[in-house]
């Protein structure tokens, strides 16, 4: 990520409204995944929304991605035959776990985040910051005890406080600058809440899609 996308990483795509190509709801662009045709006619998640070229917008869920790609509806926006990458879903994932980590790490320059257990607890505590904590983040391989532990203080804190895994414990650690990372404390700002946006649209695409009951 350039130090240009870092200066406006908190103000990308805020307020900008795009159209899905399956459902066709308009929506903001961040409860969306643009994607572009490249110079072989390849299907080409942009992630950031920077790439030149028309872009083709859907929903940023697993089921909407795949329904995308079976029904050709990439070739029908894009008005041209194209090629849709096998594991498309699996690509996008993929690129916005790596966002969602960058971002990680952008919300620790920033001071936004503070990690470990006696910090994280100390911040939801504190009255003078726990107005400011927005989310609880948490390794996906952490132990449930601490978890368990945090989640206690924070419902008597902050009862509405999320709680969101990220990443794991090593993949945390890498992108905040330290060892093994398992629980952290997130600040309200405006890289914090691009962090959360990146986040749903990362579970959005990597959830299993819901089949018929």
């Amino acid at each position: 990520m350039s130090k240009n996308d870092e200066e406006n990483a908190g103000d990308q795509g805020e307020g900008r409204e795009r159209r899905c190509i399956v459902d066709h709801a308009v929506k903001e662009e961040g409860d969306l995944v643009r994607f572009v045709i490249g110079p072989e006619g390849e299907v080409v998640p942009d992630i950031a929304a920077r790439l030149p070229g028309r872009g083709i917008w859907v929903t940023a869920s697993r089921a909407a991605l795949e329904t995308a790609a079976k029904k050709n509806l990439f070739a029908k926006a894009a008005k041209e035959s194209v090629k849709v990458p096998k594991d498309l879903v699996n690509l996008v994932a993929g690129l916005l776990h790596r966002r969602v980590l960058e971002y990680l790490g952008l919300t620790r320059r920033a001071g936004l985040i503070v990690a470990g257990f006696t910090k994280v607890e100390a911040a939801l505590k504190d009255v003078r910051a726990k107005g400011r904590v927005i989310a609880l983040l948490e390794a996906a391989d952490g132990a449930m005890d601490g978890l368990r532990k945090l989640s206690a203080v924070a419902a008597r804190e902050r009862g509405d406080l999320p709680v969101l895994k990220v990443a794991t414990a090593e993949e945390m650690g890498l992108a905040l600058g330290q060892g093994l990372v398992v629980h952290a404390a997130l600040f309200d700002g405006g890289l914090a809440r691009k962090l959360l946006s990146e986040l749903r649209r990362r579970d959005g695409i990597a959830a299993p899609a819901q089949g018929p009951h």
